[in-house]
């Protein structure tokens, strides 16, 4: 029997159809873990891998066949705060979806997201090294995740398409990152549009379909796979370089991912209600998937020699190298043909630790969160400075795959 598809979902009756047809063909990779440990509490139980985003995509799919992509795109230009009217002249359909899309969720704490803040504040350079170097690199050795970025539009041009991503991981780091003069919720929804329009554009590519094992990308269970390739990733590294996290600190910021998985369209029921399940879940949808692929492996070579037009990735890309190989292991650097460093590869190996144990006893001094959260602050921006060459981040929703 062929594998289901979402067209033979919505013949069969929908997500529970699919469901059974998965369960009967193929149990031992059906879908297992319970949505009793989400955020919701409850589900139906459905195979993410057949489940995509059913407000964004008939939605988005309209305005790409109707021609509205161009308006839509220049209207959203200047809406960038949480708290910000739509602009006028939106379609109609687009503008309530939008209304609705940008609304917290009931179960949002805004007390939470404040200690998120404070972890954030203390810890900012371990989260800009691990969305980098855990997260960035990872993601070029998820298969699905690799082979869409890489035939979509925005595998034609990756330092925009990094500038993107980059925004997301800034903008959940600032201090008011989900208030009304944040900017976290814009960029959510304005991903979720992207996303949508990926879904109907990429089955178009001539290339992206006979090297896809699915038919439609960024299903329900690729978008908890990226979930998990941050938050669930970055914070078992930090724990594995024993960085001291408070219990109240650590539980808050995974409120915050929480809460960002939500806004780009992830269902509740997907969503772990803890650590602890979103560990037992990682170990089901994200371990055992990682692989390398041509496309990845691309997408890795373009990711280390960003630094090319700073120094000829002189020393740039040994360093981005060695720290690849230093978080995620021998085995997806080997994959990568991540070349061994015999310098930078000794020296974090010997050194990263005790740093951390040294800026810890640091940050315990009065002040010093602050002064570093400054430095860290500054890095960031500046980050972001060199990836977008100093012109403003749009996140836009794309009219087509990559050219070539």
């Amino acid at each position: 029997m062929d594998k289901p598809s979402r067209r033979n979902v919505l013949k069969a009756g929908g997500a529970l159809g699919a469901l059974g047809a998965l369960s009967a063909t193929t149990p031992a990779y059906a879908w297992t873990w319970s949505p009793k440990g989400s955020v919701a509490g409850t589900g139906v139980g459905a195979d993410p891998r057949w489940v995509w985003d059913a407000e964004a995509d008939p939605l988005v799919a309209s305005l790409l066949d109707r021609g509205d992509v161009p308006l839509v795109n220049r209207l959203l230009r200047n809406w960038t705060k949480n708290g910000q009217p739509l602009p006028d002249g939106l379609p109609a359909d687009l503008r309530a979806f939008m209304e609705d899309a940008r609304r917290l969720p009931a179960w949002t704490d805004h007390g939470k997201l404040a200690t998120s803040f404070r972890f954030t504040e203390k810890r900012g350079l371990y989260l800009g090294v691990l969305y980098g170097m855990a997260s960035g690199m990872m993601s070029t050795v998820i298969p699905r995740e690799a082979r869409a970025v890489y035939y979509s539009q925005g595998g034609a041009d990756m330092k925009d398409r990094i500038t993107k991503t980059a925004k997301l991981g800034y903008d959940i780091m600032t201090r008011n990152a989900f208030a009304p003069d944040g900017e976290m919720i814009v960029t959510c929804v304005k991903t979720r549009l992207v996303h949508a329009a990926v879904r109907h554009l990429l089955p178009q590519s001539p290339y992206w379909p006979p090297v896809a094992d699915e038919e439609i990308p960024i299903s329900q269970a690729d978008m908890m796979v990226t979930w998990h390739s941050l938050g669930t990733t970055v914070m078992q590294k930090m724990l594995d370089w024993r960085v001291p996290i408070p219990s109240s600190e650590s539980t808050d910021f995974l409120h915050s991912w929480q809460l960002t998985a939500h806004m780009l369209g992830i269902r509740d029921e997907y969503i772990p209600a803890s650590w602890a399940q979103a560990n037992s879940q990682a170990e089901q949808v994200l371990t055992p998937i990682l692989a390398p692929t041509p496309e990845g492996i691309k997408l890795a070579d373009i990711l280390l020699n960003l630094g090319a037009e700073v120094d000829g990735a002189i020393l740039s890309k040994p360093i981005l190298g060695a720290f690849t190989r230093y978080v995620l292991g021998d085995q997806i650097a080997g994959w990568l043909k991540i070349p061994r460093e015999p310098v930078w590869d000794s020296l974090l190996r010997l050194s990263w630790r005790p740093f951390i144990a040294i800026r810890e006893g640091l940050l315990n001094l009065p002040l010093a969160p602050e002064t570093y959260w400054l430095f860290d602050e500054f890095l960031r921006k500046a980050t972001l400075l060199f990836l977008s060459e100093a012109q403003p981040i749009r996140i836009e929703i794309p009219e087509t795959n990559r050219p070539s």
